[in-house]
C-alpha cells in the first residue's frame, strides 16, 4: 500500500524528535535540562478551568456551530476591537482546534496549486508544510540576526512574483523573538497591496512582549491592510491553554466563509466546553496573564545575559514569547549536530535551527523553571567552551 505524495512529502517534525528523545532519557533517570518546551509552563488559570467543569457538569456536552459559539465570536470581536484596534464582526471570526488549525485553515481556504506562498526563516515548522498540504509552494525568505530577524519590506518585493498568492508573518515570533514595528508593517502592506497579496498574521504570541514594546495588528493599519489580512490569535500562549485546542482567526466574509465550510468538513468544531472556558478567558481576570509575562520577562533576561557572555556565539535580545535564538554558526558544527552531542554529551535539549530554516541557530525555551536555566546554561556553557 503507497501513501499519498502529498503525505510523502512532508518533513518530520524535529522539535518533536528531540522533545521525545529527551523524554526517554528522563524515564531512564537521567537529568536532563529540557530548552525545548514551546508552551508555557504554568497552569491553566482557575477560573478558565472552572468555567468548562462547570460546562461538563451541566452536560454542555453536544455540537456547537462549526465556527465556534456565537458568544465567544462575539467575546473575539470584542477583544480584537478593545485590544488591536480591528473591527471584525462575529460572522467574520471562526473558532479552530488551535491557532495551528486556524493557519492552515486560513492557507487552505485562499491557497491552491500554482500559488507560492513566502515565508521569513527562521519560521515556525509547520508553516512550509502547511502551504504545501494546500498544493502551494511555500518560498523560503532570509533574514539577517543584523536585521533582528525581521523581513524588511525590500526583501519582501525582491521575493514576489506573479505567482505570489500570501505572505505569512509571525510576530511576535517563534523562534526568533522577533517583534515588527508599525513601521516596519507598514512597509510590508504597501508592498502587498501592489499585488493584493494575503498576509496571513500570526499574532498567537501578542500578549508575550517585554521592555515596554507594543504589539501592533497588521489589520489595524489601513483598510488596505484589513482587506488583505487574515488574522490569526489563540489561547494556548497567553492563558496557558495548550492542550485545549482552540484558535480562532478572521477576516474577510469571504475568507470566513470558506473556513467555515472547510471546518465543518473535517473537525465540524471545536470542542463544546472547552470554549466555554475560552469565554472565561476572555471575560474574567487577567492578572494570572500579567504575572505569567513578568515571570517569563525575569527568565528572559537572565537567559539572554547568561548566552552573550559565552565566546563565538550570539544571540539578539528577543522581545517577545519566550524563545532566544542563538547563533552557533562560529562553532563549526550543523545545527543537528551540535543538538544532538549537546544532549548526549550535556543532557541539555535545545531545537536545532535546521527545523525552522536556519543552520546556523538552535533554540532555547525559557518556558520552564528559573532553576532548570540556570543549571542548564551551566552544562550549555561548559559544553560551548570545549567546541
Amino acid at each position: 500500500m503507497e501513501i499519498s505524495a502529498r503525505a510523502a512529502q512532508l518533513t518530520p517534525s524535529l522539535t518533536l524528535s528531540i522533545d521525545s528523545k529527551a523524554k526517554a532519557m528522563k524515564a531512564e533517570g537521567i537529568d536532563v535540562c529540557g530548552f525545548g518546551a514551546g508552551e508555557p509552563d504554568f497552569d491553566t488559570p482557575e477560573h478558565i478551568k472552572a468555567a468548562a467543569i462547570a460546562a461538563l457538569e451541566s452536560g454542555f456536552t453536544k455540537y456547537t456551530p462549526s465556527a465556534g459559539l456565537p458568544e465567544l465570536r462575539q467575546a473575539i470581536a470584542e477583544k480584537l476591537e478593545a485590544d488591536n484596534q480591528i473591527k471584525y464582526r462575529p460572522s467574520q471570526i471562526v473558532v479552530s482546534c488551535g491557532a495551528k488549525h486556524s493557519c492552515y485553515n486560513a492557507i487552505l481556504a485562499t491557497c491552491q496549486t500554482g500559488d507560492e506562498v513566502l515565508i521569513p526563516s527562521p519560521y515556525w515548522v509547520s508553516y512550509p508544510d502547511m502551504v504545501r498540504l494546500a498544493g502551494a509552494e511555500p518560498i523560503i525568505v532570509p533574514t539577517t540576526e543584523r536585521n533582528g530577524w525581521k523581513m524588511r519590506a525590500s526583501d519582501f518585493e525582491n521575493a514576489m512574483t506573479p505567482r505570489t498568492k500570501m505572505l505569512i508573518l509571525n510576530s511576535p515570533g517563534n523562534p526568533t523573538g522577533a517583534v515588527y514595528t508599525r513601521e516596519e508593517l507598514e512597509g510590508i502592506v504597501e508592498v502587498a497591496a501592489e499585488e493584493d497579496i494575503y498576509i496571513l498574521s500570526d499574532e498567537i504570541y501578542e500578549k508575550l512582549v517585554y521592555d515596554d514594546v507594543k504589539h501592533v495588528s497588521i489589520a489595524s493599519l489601513s483598510q488596505e491592510a484589513y482587506d488583505l489580512t487574515i488574522t490569526v490569535n489563540g489561547f494556548s500562549k497567553a492563558y496557558a491553554m495548550t492542550g485545549w485546542r482552540l484558535g480562532y482567526m478572521a477576516a474577510s466574509e469571504a475568507v470566513a466563509k470558506a473556513v467555515d465550510n472547510i471546518q465543518s468538513h473535517s473537525t465540524s468544531h471545536p470542542c463544546s466546553f472547552a470554549q466555554k472556558g475560552a469565554v472565561a478567558a476572555l471575560k474574567g481576570d487577567q492578572q494570572p496573564l500579567a504575572d505569567m509575562r513578568d515571570e517569563f520577562n525575569m527568565r528572559r533576561n537572565y537567559m539572554y545575559d547568561r548566552i552573550t557572555k559565552i565566546p563565538n556565539i550570539t544571540a539578539v535580545k528577543p522581545l517577545g514569547a519566550f524563545y532566544v535564538l542563538v547563533n552557533i554558526s562560529q562553532l563549526g558544527l550543523s545545527s543537528q549536530n551540535f543538538a544532538d552531542r549537546l544532549l548526549s554529551k550535556a543532557n541539555v535539549a535545545v531545537i536545532p535551527g535546521i527545523a525552522f530554516g536556519d543552520d546556523r541557530t538552535v533554540r532555547l525555551s525559557y518556558a520552564t523553571s528559573i532553576d532548570i536555566i540556570k543549571k542548564g546554561l551551566d552544562r550549555f556553557q561548559d559544553f560551548c567552551r570545549t567546541l
